[in-house]
Formats: C-alpha cells, structure tokens, sequence
C-alpha cells in the first residue's frame, strides 16, 4: 500500500495542490495515506492560485494552507507514488532521480493517460476544466490507496 503519494507539476500552485486536496478530502481525515505536492519550478512560498483556492472551496475544499515548495530528489525518495500532471513531469522527475522512476505515474494513468493542461494565467473556464480532469484521475487513484 501506498503511505505517501506526492503530486506534481510545474508551479504547485494549481494543479497538483488541487489534486493534493482533492486526494486529502476524498480519503478523509482518519486515512493512514499522507498526501503532499511540489513543483519543478515552484513558485515557493505562494498559495493555491487565487482561481483554484475558489474552486476548492466552491466543493468545500479549504487550500488555503498551502503554500508551494520546491521538487527534490528527497521528496521523490520519501514517497511511496509520485503522481505527475503532464508526460514531460514523469521524464523530468525521472532525471532528477532515476531511483525514483518505477513510483513515477501520470495522474490520469487510470483515465485515457492525458496531460492535464496547466490553467496558469487563463481564465475561469480553463481551471474548471483542468479541476474536472484533476477530480477524474483522484476518483481513479483512490481504490489503489
């Protein structure tokens, strides 16, 4: 079973804190299951991107919590499964660390295997929708949990 599931993306300020929330609210608050996030370019020391925090919090979510930080080779030791948004995360967390290359997985590996698209900067709608992506691939994850 998986003890620590790290999620990534670029930023972690919107798609893989999403999905750490989303993770942590579907598992619940008695769930043995530590779910954290980073970025391989974070943004550190940021919140959840203001558009995302609404998100989350429109399904009772509460991120505000959150604050980004860095991707490295000790995060990617310590979890059980990392989960990456995009193709190119999987082949750049490889890199950093090839021990860490058969826990490595897309987020919607159980789905159609899509990138999930960075809403960065965009509008509303582009974050509803990478939120409905990330709701998906969580769903999938959690009978592996």
């Amino acid at each position: 079973m998986f003890q620590k599931v790290l999620v990534v993306c670029i930023g972690n300020i919107c798609r893989s804190p999403t999905a750490e929330y989303l993770f942590r609210h579907r598992l619940g608050e008695g769930s043995k299951v530590q779910v954290s996030s980073a970025g391989l370019g974070a943004l550190v020391g940021h919140g959840v991107d203001r558009t995302a925090l609404e998100l989350l919090r429109d399904h009772d979510i509460d991120g505000s919590a959150h604050r980004a930080r860095q991707l490295d080779r000790s995060l990617l030791r310590s979890a059980d499964l990392v989960l990456a948004m995009e193709r190119d995360h999987v082949v750049s967390i490889t890199r950093m660390a090839p021990e860490a290359s058969g826990k490595v997985f897309l987020l919607d590996r159980w789905g159609t295997g899509q990138d999930i698209p960075d809403p960065f900067r965009q509008g509303r709608p582009a974050f509803e929708h990478v939120y409905t992506l990330i709701d998906n691939s969580v769903n999938s994850w959690l009978k592996y949990l």
